[in-house]
């Protein structure tokens, strides 16, 4: 083990943090840490826009959910898929095609990992904010976003005022496959399921009674944002 390998396994999502400001420096090397991941055929097709507007963030807490530590993080980044700077580039670039919107969402995500491992390896913490998308018109009105930029989730980064348990993830004999994608491995399901149930009834907040099975089958028994289909193509993703 190595500390690299210390950080990662112990990520947790942090909700609380303290007053504690993130300095400048430290906070352009954490994005120079995030601008430095992989980029698909060298597109760099990422914006990332701070928002340290009280206002905005109010606005931003409310567009995803009703989540206060938007508002109370020392730092709160949004992490957008951008090819309207290759569009000024070459006008006549071919934008909209399905594999644009995988290889944005997929350099973006890269990029705000790095950018929380690298936040965690010096103390700090953060949560992402995949709730933006619930209200995407009102965040990419209030981000002044121009079409062919699409707002994906946003980062709350901070030094944590808590120290929740590590959640615990899925065994690597359900996620990893030989050679072939396999059936799944029902005894390390029901092994699991009974581990999370455990987990939710005895960590320190937000208690719950659930197996991994049943919070599946609840989220993905109806349809989540129906309204994203329409919202892509309106800004230039997916329209062929």
């Amino acid at each position: 083990m190595n500390s690299t390998i210390n950080t990662l396994l112990s990520h947790r999502s942090i909700r609380s943090f303290t007053e504690q400001a993130i300095e400048p420096k430290l906070l352009d090397t954490l994005l120079e840490c995030g601008f430095a991941a992989s980029s698909s055929s060298f597109i760099q097709c990422v914006s990332v826009i701070r928002i340290t507007l009280k206002d905005s963030r109010t606005k931003l807490a409310q567009y995803a959910g009703g989540q206060p530590y938007v508002e109370d993080c020392a730092e709160f980044l949004v992490f957008c898929a951008d090819f309207h700077r290759h569009q000024r580039i070459h006008p006549q670039a071919q934008l909209g095609f399905s594999e644009q919107t995988l290889i944005g969402s997929i350099d973006a995500a890269m990029v705000a990992q790095n950018c929380l491992t690298a936040a965690e390896s010096l103390g700090l913490g953060g949560v992402y904010i995949g709730g933006l998308r619930n209200n995407p018109q009102q965040v990419t009105d209030l981000l002044a976003l121009p079409k062919h930029v699409l707002p994906l989730f946003g980062l709350c980064l901070g030094y944590p005022n808590q120290q929740p348990e590590i959640k615990p993830r899925l065994p690597q004999s359900i996620v990893l496959h030989q050679e072939t994608y396999q059936a799944i491995d029902k005894n390390a399901l029901a092994l699991y399921d009974a581990h999370i149930q455990q987990y939710y009834a005895t960590r320190t907040d937000n208690k719950k009674a659930a197996s991994w099975s049943e919070q599946i089958t609840q989220i993905l028994s109806k349809e989540a944002r129906p309204f994203m289909h329409d919202f892509l193509q309106q800004q230039g993703f997916n329209t062929k």
